[in-house]
């Protein structure tokens, strides 16, 4: 039996990223960048208006106030998309809108909320649209360079502006549009051969007879490597007999990395270690110091990570929570594999023998700004209901014994649902 952190570093040692091919980008959200993508142009590629208002050249706003406005004679509409016709001249202002390139002369745009428009010989104000010939009010003094965007100001041609191992995000997607880069190269996303195994299990169609259950293992698991943006492919159920079991597995090797839950404990039917012998995979371990999950196989065929989780559902599910997460988060090519951890007050206290690292089943909220993390009833490998309710695990290091309330425990995310709630918090 070796340790947790033994494990670990077994499993990532044999794990390479896969390779890369070519996506459309709004493909790629989730999916690890393969390549550094630089800037062709600057961006912005011209000085532009960041307001709605007035282009105008600051000098002449000098002592405007609200009491004493300045008025500029109006010669031009600018609208985005397009540029000036005209050069601003003393007492000259172009009516300019929200991303237009600056007209020439003028080195300052003030907004349309501090000026007052009006037609020339009309005291009523002009209606939305400006004409050529019309005035404006200013109510306040401009400065150089007010509410413009520098040409550049974003990034430069030639700059890297986003290096390959990261993960895309609608941020990386809107930077790749920016830059026109419509198609890009990702590492590919791992296949992930999904297989039960026993005698008991039955599909989740069916109804189960004396001495069965459903097969709700393999759709965990197979949830589990969606959730981790790999593709699942359910192999289905492998009985207790040899034959059965080496013939799916051997289906299972199409894909880039096989996960079977059962079968690797030490009853007379459990099979699969000498299964996976026998096809030539170089176990690696097959007992790790954790409750639960101790009986965890991990194997390499071909080149190929073979994890052996333990059949009980919650085992299997803490496990590749553990291990085949970041072996296949490494496939992915991503180098952040690990879920975060960070502390938590407990509040109620654990019972613990030394010897294992216990990962437990809690319920974390907040309070005040601090985190609590409530341990749920029914830790047993089989109960199913309380990690339905668990949005964390509390992990209990190996030498630790008996926990009382309040102390300070590492907690582990499990989904992404904590970070919601239903009202703002601003």
């Amino acid at each position: 039996m070796i340790s947790v952190e033994a494990a670990l570093e077994i499993i990532l040692n044999e794990i390479k990223p896969l390779g890369m091919e070519r996506i459309n980008i709004l493909s790629s959200l989730g999916r690890v960048l393969g390549e550094d993508i630089s800037a062709s142009t600057d961006n912005p590629p011209w000085d532009n208006s960041a307001m709605d208002g007035y282009a105008l050249r600051a000098i002449d706003t000098k002592t405007a106030s609200k009491d004493k406005p300045i008025t500029l004679k109006v010669i031009e509409d600018l609208p985005a998309g397009y540029t000036a016709k005209k050069t601003i001249k003393k007492g000259e202002a172009i009516r300019i809108m929200t991303g237009a390139p600056m007209p020439k002369g003028a080195d300052a745009v003030l907004m349309v909320e501090d000026t007052e428009k009006s037609e020339v010989g009309s005291k009523k104000p002009a209606p939305e649209r400006i004409y050529r010939g019309s005035e404006v009010k200013i109510f306040r003094e401009a400065k150089l360079g007010d509410n413009i965007r520098k040409a550049g100001e974003d990034f430069r041609k030639g700059d890297i502006v986003l290096t390959k191992g990261i993960s895309i995000r609608p941020a990386e997607i809107g930077m790749l549009a920016a830059v026109g880069k419509p198609v890009i190269y990702v590492h590919q996303r791992p296949k992930v051969a999904v297989l039960s195994t026993g005698d008991e299990l039955v599909e989740i169609d069916e109804t189960p007879t004396d001495g069965k259950i459903r097969n709700s293992n393999s759709y965990a698991i197979a949830a589990q490597v969606k959730t981790c943006g790999a593709i699942p492919v359910q192999l289905g159920i492998a009985r207790d007999n040899k034959k059965d079991l080496r013939e799916k597995l051997e289906f299972g090797l199409t894909a880039d990395c096989i996960v079977s839950s059962g079968g690797v404990s030490v009853g007379d039917f459990d099979f699969v270690k000498d299964v996976l012998k026998e096809m030539g995979s170089e176990m690696k371990f097959w007992k790790v110091a954790m409750k639960p999950g101790k009986p965890l196989a991990f194997g390499v065929i071909g080149g190929k990570p073979a994890f052996g989780l333990p059949g009980n559902p919650i085992s299997s599910m803490v496990a590749f929570e553990q291990f085949t997460m970041p072996a296949i988060l490494k496939m992915m090519g991503k180098r952040e594999v690990f879920k975060r951890v960070f502390n938590a007050l407990l509040t109620k206290p654990i019972k613990k023998k030394p010897g294992r690292v216990h990962f437990v089943r809690a319920a974390l909220e907040q309070k005040n700004g601090q985190f609590y993390a409530a341990p749920l009833e029914g830790q047993g490998s089989g109960i199913l209901s309380s990690m339905v309710k668990a949005n964390c695990l509390i992990i209990l290091p190996e030498d630790a014994k008996d926990i009382e309330k309040d102390s300070k425990v590492k907690v582990q995310m499990l989904d992404q649902g904590f970070l919601y709630q239903d009202k703002p918090g601003y």
